[in-house]
């Protein structure tokens, strides 16, 4: 795979630290970064033709035999070409700045500058290069005064002259040092490799080329895809080789630049600006809300670009609060809570400010005053993700959404997958109580109520939620039957006419328990299937089937029947000693052969079974 890599011979590969070169056109990064590395950056013949970096180059050197290598992303200076600009600084930590000493403080350099602090760029270098050609005290002192005053803060400063050699001993210490205030990668992250360059080897397939700021890469591992592509077509390949520094390697750990060879359905997707995804881990967003630092949000243009990682995507902005704006993407990307950018206006080569997202699945906001309620919820949000504030805000998530939102998930699960605020999942079992006790005073003759209604009150994402809330403790207890919710402390009152027709049929049952009345009795007491329902509900009847209904507990009291015959017994004795015809001796055998009361022991006889509580006290 050795033609995939940045340019450069292999090497063992040991620690490695990624910095950006920034500054203006003209002002020497490409030279000075050969000088430090001995490699040429300019990668395109017309680059090294017109002395003028085109495109991002990448080059390395080690600091000492045994001190880690320095990647640098060389990026162009021009005006115009600040973009490509950002797609090489965009997901490096450190920057090396390049001020020229005979032309001193320049206007890219000031945009430059914008962009890292924007981006809260904390560790950096400066170099004042052409040291041979000016005195660089005054554009030292200049340029650390601007860098104090943005997040950059205090660097080491150092003049050098790519030509003569000066000050590049020096500068190579500084860098050194600069890596060692680098703060340490988290190599068990979930992979996001912005990619920064995409292309074909023959032989090999698609390569793409990214600095890998946190997690581990291996060789078999399965990517998604990330390119905000609308058409839903397949978005999976397979890592098939990884190279850093030119060598081959079977896993690249952050923070690396890394060549990574890839094959599968997914791979025709990848171009500058998408990104390479542990799978599932990641949520695609093209309406987020981030606090705004810089410009005044309510003086924004309506169309800016976001640039993040090495994307850059053309956004709709909405000002919410006084830092606080909503983001309208035109494709989604990959973000989480937390994460950091910049909006740019590039038809005014303006840096408007940083951002850091706040939320990358934000509610809509479709009724009046919704906007004022967002921004005030925002400006209590610090951009850290936070589980329990995101389930106070949100009420109920999913475990994977949080995961995917970059919200390490905390808590226990009340449904299988999905979390919830404890205040608010009380608050949501109290309104299914009420729910419950209403729609029973107010449809006496449906009693229950029912199971999806109550999903569409609450509001509720998953059926799995009902069933969870019906299991939580409270008062008063509710259950499920038939797919509709009762109180199981209270039953519905019948209406009068109702209450008559149940109690004429209990005087027809208070004779022949099992005799239960044929349809045409129910018919003339007016007594249909909500009626009847509605009266089991009560517990003023137990219905057997649909249709058949007997008086509460007659289940029990046939068990006690059945008992006392001589075991085992046919059908025909059942129906004898129960005083009842087929029609009712069927169902009721076959109800107490489910519930455990009788065995069937062959096609044509029965057997009762020991009560519960006797088997349970045999040895």
């Amino acid at each position: 795979m050795s033609p995939v890599a940045a340019d450069g011979e292999a090497r063992t590969p040991g620690p490695m630290h990624v910095l950006a070169t920034a500054g203006h056109v003209d002002h020497g990064k490409s030279t000075l970064v050969k000088a430090l590395t001995g490699r040429e950056p300019d990668r395109w013949e017309e680059e090294r033709r017109r002395g003028l970096t085109l495109d991002l180059g990448f080059v390395w050197t080690r600091l000492g035999p045994a001190g880690p290598s320095l990647a640098f992303v060389d990026v162009p200076g021009h005006e115009r070409l600040v973009g490509t600009m950002l797609a090489g600084v965009g997901p490096v930590p450190a920057v090396l700045l390049v001020v020229a000493a005979d032309q001193g403080w320049q206007p890219q350099s000031a945009e430059h500058l914008a962009i890292l602090d924007a981006l809260r760029v904390r560790h950096g270098v400066l170099a004042v290069t052409r040291s041979d050609l000016a005195d660089p005290e005054p554009v030292r002192h200049d340029a650390l005064a601007r860098l104090a005053a943005c997040s950059l803060g205090r660097v080491e400063a150092v003049p050098v002259s790519a030509v003569t050699g000066e000050g590049l001993g020096a500068l190579r210490a500084a860098l050194g040092r600069l890596a060692g205030m680098l703060p340490a990668p988290d190599r068990d992250a979930d992979v996001r490799l912005w990619a920064d360059r995409v292309f074909t080897v023959r032989g090999r397939g698609t390569v793409v080329t990214g600095t890998l700021g946190a997690g581990t890469l291996r060789t078999g591992d399965r990517l998604t895809v990330a390119d905000g592509s609308p058409d839903g077509g397949p978005s999976e390949v397979r890592v098939r080789g990884l190279q850093c520094l030119r060598q081959d390697r079977t896993e690249v750990a952050a923070v690396a630049r890394v060549a990574v060879n890839v094959h599968g359905p997914g791979e025709a997707r990848i171009r500058r600006g998408g990104a390479l995804l542990t799978p599932g881990r990641w949520t695609g967003t093209a309406l987020l809300d981030v606090r705004l630092r810089g410009d005044d949000p309510a003086a924004l243009p309506r169309h800016l670009t976001l640039h993040v990682g090495t994307a850059a995507v053309p956004a709709v902005v909405r000002p919410l609060g006084p830092d606080t704006v909503r983001l309208t993407l035109h494709r989604a990307v990959p973000l989480r809570v937390g994460d950091r950018a910049l909006l740019r206006d590039p038809g005014r080569h303006h840096v408007p400010g940083g951002v850091t997202v706040l939320d990358v699945r934000p509610p809509r906001l479709a009724r009046r005053g919704a906007a004022a309620a967002r921004a005030r919820t925002l400006a209590g949000l610090t951009g850290v993700p936070d589980a329990a504030g995101e389930l106070r805000r949100r009420g109920l998530a999913r475990r994977e959404d949080l995961v995917t939102m970059g919200v390490p998930p905390t808590g226990t699960e009340v449904a299988p997958g999905w979390l919830a605020d404890p205040d608010h999942w009380s608050r949501l079992r109290a309104r299914l109580a009420a729910a419950v006790a209403s729609h029973a005073a107010q449809h006496p003759l449906s009693p229950g109520l029912p199971t999806e209604a109550a999903r569409r009150l609450l509001d509720l994402p998953d059926r799995s939620l009902i069933d969870a809330l019906l299991a939580a403790p409270g008062t008063p207890p509710l259950h499920q039957r038939a797919g509709r919710i009762h109180d199981a402390t209270r039953r519905p009152a019948l209406p009068p006419r109702v209450r008559a027709a149940v109690e004429a049929v209990l005087r027809d049952l208070a004779a022949h328990p099992f005799r239960a009345p044929e349809a045409d009795r129910l018919d003339e007491l007016g007594l249909g299937h909500r009626e009847l329902a509605a009266a089991e509900a009560a517990g003023a009847l137990w219905r057997l089937t649909d249709t058949l209904v007997l008086a509460p507990g007659a289940d029990t009291r046939a068990a006690t029947v059945l008992a006392a015959l001589p075991q085992p017994f046919t059908l025909s004795a059942a129906r004898r000693a129960l005083g009842t015809t087929r029609r009712v001796a069927v169902p009721l055998l076959e109800h107490l052969d489910h519930h455990g009361r009788t065995q069937r022991l062959d096609p044509t006889h029965r057997r009762c079974r020991p009560a519960p509580e006797t088997a349970d006290a045999r040895p």
